[in-house]
């Protein structure tokens, strides 16, 4: 997969990429190609590849030595600004203030074939004879610094992961001002910037906007990935389809503060970034230590926007997320919240646990308000021990009884957050972040613990421990409701930590938390969540196989929100509940058909009070629920795709499931608003499908593949005023399910 050349000429290949670099003038990396592969190449075209003897206008020569040389035109693997490359550069050093311009040169390489899960930093693994590992070694010697780079390639996926390493082998400390993760030099700008931004409540709404010559950029300095914008970004070829073009993608396994970003220069030559932000972060590195970049991951595809995003998630199920999830079924939950909020005791929590196992749920979520004096948002965070007033028997006594039910069961915790009038904060009020100013910023009246302090950690854990113990604990909802301000660490201050710092040594903490959880409970189920959707990205997903998106439970705000997310994110991380209507959060009133149907798509559950539910409603949740079960891994961990371009049609959604060798599918249509005087016949066209293999479509019809492919499945008819009695979908919020086989016909099935 890796191939070396002359000690100098690097080309990472599989089946579906090419990535080529090598060594230039200046002993500095020079990037030459990221796409489709180009296989064997000859000495001819290495050295087509790496020729280059013209200079571009209004350039400044690297140095005396070469006249043609500069950085400016020049694409590189790690950027510097300043030494003739005006441009964004990705890494920044000064010492006493002073900036440093870098010169890394070529020392060695070697090559790596392990690559092992580990627990303490969220990052890409791989089992033996699946991966590559590159690692460039690049000294500047008059900087006394040393740069590993590493470059990961894996064997079916497009993708090529990338971080760095400075060590300082020098005799004083130096400050870090800039250092990202990922670079991606390309030679045109005929793209569009694709981003997945919005906010609490409408999380990852695609958008995108055309590059032109200057900056657009995306991230967060709140101290999480947040709400409005997401560490996934895209570049898409201009004119591309949903199935066809060119994209080169970029996210970081990282979970803090984040900066995505497209510099287009005066050629119009494209230098894609991405990595920690830059504001608000600073590194004092001091002799003999080193500092290591969360790993960004590049992909390409020229299959479009399926193609991208099942090259991600596919990527992010076997090389991420702990793989042992795709074996285990994902429980269907029931989760307390909307039924109940903080109104219940152990007695209508069980009867909520009866009714949602006869109704075919798997595991009872205990949402807020199980501890302390919780009885509404305002107490108790910090103090994880249960409420004996809302478990008289105790808690391990409730957790008995569920388990008896043949139920497993889940917990919320917040576990970063601690209120004013805990005991956890009268005992430890320097645990807080904040400064020491007499004004102080709160928000949801609590304030953010400081898990940049090991003890803070500790305690915290100490804490959830005997919970998940005392329950037998198989599921953790993990909450983060309230972003940093004022970012003040009275440890780091102690300690002589620079309190830049802080928003990178916090999320380690929060990463040592889970390493904790599950060193000691490998098997418990985290759900990750911050608000709903305000952390979702890959660093939480290593730990996380799954993340609440958005506090939204609205199935229509559901459609663009998963339409987006599925874009970078796996089906299988995206966490659906059935809720009540009218909804909770907007008031939209909608059938629980079309909220079933949302839902099934990815890890199901349900939040909303059954005890109101009818006869009629129960038999329909305990038809959907069969379905979900019998064609549960299809709709968990089938390979998903959109039918429908998000940025051309806004009013329909289509997208389905397909199993692994393209032989059953599932697939939702979705219209928000009806549509006066609609046609009569309309059709959706579904690719995937084999020409000559005969398909079952709802057990109902046989068609061909090359008809439902190339002129289409027909869409559900919609009420029109002339078709009482043949219509399938009426009003607003419509819903239907397509379930295609292949046919009995072709011999096999």
């Amino acid at each position: 997969m890796i191939e070396v050349r002359n000690g100098n000429f690097f080309h990472l290949k599989n089946n579906k990429i090419s990535y080529v670099f090598h060594v230039m003038e200046n002993n500095h990396l020079g990037h030459l190609y990221y796409g489709k592969t180009l296989g064997e190449l000859s000495d001819s075209d290495i050295q087509y590849l790496t020729e280059r003897n013209n200079k571009s206008a209004g350039t400044v020569k690297f140095s005396t030595d070469d006249d043609l040389f500069t950085l400016t035109d020049r694409f590189q693997e790690y950027p510097v600004y300043g030494s003739s490359d005006f441009k964004e550069g990705a890494i920044e050093v000064s010492h006493n203030n002073d900036p440093w311009y870098l010169d890394f040169k070529f020392i060695d390489y070697r090559i790596e074939k392990k690559k092992e899960r580990n627990l303490a930093v969220p990052s890409t693994y791989a089992l033996e004879g699946e991966s590559e590992t590159l690692i460039i070694q690049l000294e500047d010697e008059e900087h006394k610094l040393n740069l590993e780079m590493q470059f990961t390639l894996f064997e079916d996926f497009g993708a090529v992961v990338r971080s760095q390493k400075l060590i300082n082998i020098g005799p004083e400390s130096v400050m870090i001002e800039k250092m990202l993760s990922g670079v991606l030099e390309l030679p045109t700008a005929n793209y569009d910037f694709l981003h997945l931004s919005g906010a609490w409540l409408k999380e990852r709404h695609p958008k995108k906007r055309k590059l032109a010559q200057g900056t657009v950029s995306v991230g967060s300095l709140k101290g999480a990935s947040g709400h409005q914008h997401n560490p996934f970004v895209a570049l898409v070829e201009e004119n591309a389809k949903i199935n066809k073009g060119e994209v080169y993608a970029a996210n970081i396994i990282y979970s803090g503060n984040f900066l995505a970003q497209a510099e287009v220069d005066e050629w119009d030559k494209t230098r894609l970034m991405i990595g920690i932000n830059p504001s608000q972060f600073s590194w004092q590195l001091q002799p003999s230590k080193s500092f290591v970049t969360p790993e960004a991951i590049l992909m390409y595809s020229d299959e479009g926007l399926n193609g991208i995003s099942s090259q991600f998630a596919g990527f992010t199920e076997k090389h991420i997320i702990n793989r042992e999830w795709k074996k285990t079924p994902r429980p269907i939950v029931f989760n307390n919240w909307e039924a109940t909020y903080f109104d219940f005791d152990q007695d209508k929590l069980l009867e909520l646990a009866k009714l949602g196992k006869e109704l075919g749920m798997e595991c009872f979520v205990v949402d807020d308000g199980w501890f302390g004096k919780r009885n509404n948002d305002r107490s108790s965070l910090g103090d994880w021990y249960y409420d004996k007033n809302k478990f008289t028997k105790g808690i391990g006594t409730f957790a008995d009884s569920i388990h008896q039910m043949g139920l497993q069961l889940g917990i919320w915790f917040e576990p970063e957050m601690v209120s004013p009038e805990s005991q956890l904060y009268k005992d430890h009020p320097e645990w807080v972040v904040r400064h020491s100013y007499s004004r102080v910023s709160i928000g949801r009246g609590q304030y953010v613990l400081d898990f940049s302090n090991p003890k803070v950690v500790d305690e915290i854990y100490g804490q959830m421990k005997e919970v998940i113990l005392e329950t037998n604990l198989e599921y953790i909802k993990w909450d983060m409701n309230r972003n940093i301000t004022e970012a003040y660490s009275t440890y780091l201050q102690a300690n002589g930590v620079p309190q830049t710092e802080f928003f990178h040594r916090y999320i380690l903490g929060v990463y040592a938390l889970y390493e904790k959880i599950l060193s000691d409970f490998p098997d418990i189920l985290i759900e990750g969540c911050a608000g709903g959707g305000g952390r979702y990205d890959l660093g939480i997903l290593f730990y996380s196989p799954q993340i609440w998106p958005s506090d939204d439970s609205d199935a229509i705000e559901r459609l663009t929100i998963q339409t987006g997310t599925l874009l970078g994110y796996p089906l299988s991380t995206f966490s659906n509940h059935v809720s009540a209507s009218p909804n909770h959060q907007v008031e939209r009133v909608t059938s629980l058909q079309t909220r079933q149907n949302v839902s099934i798509f990815g890890p199901l559950g349900y939040e909303l009070d059954l005890t109101k539910l009818s006869d009629e409603e129960k038999e329909e949740i305990k038809t959907c629920i069969s379905f979900y079960k019998k064609h549960r891994n299809l709709l968990v961990h089938g390979e998903f795709f959109q039918l429908l371009d998000p940025f051309v049609d806004t009013n329909e959604v289509s997208w389905g499931v397909a199993n692994e060798d393209k032989s059953e599918f599932i697939i939702g249509f979705y219209r928000k608003m009806a549509v006066a005087n609609p046609p009569a016949l309309d059709y959706i066209k579904v690719p995937f499908l084999t020409d000559d293999k005969i398909y079952s479509v709802n057990k109902s019809e046989e068609v061909s593949g090359k008809v439902l492919s190339h002129f289409g499945l027909r869409k559900p008819y919609q009420f029109n005023g002339a078709n009482h009695h043949q219509a399938q979908v009426k009003g607003d919020f419509q819903s239907y399910i397509y379930h295609l086989v292949e046919s009995d016909k072709n011999g096999g099935k």
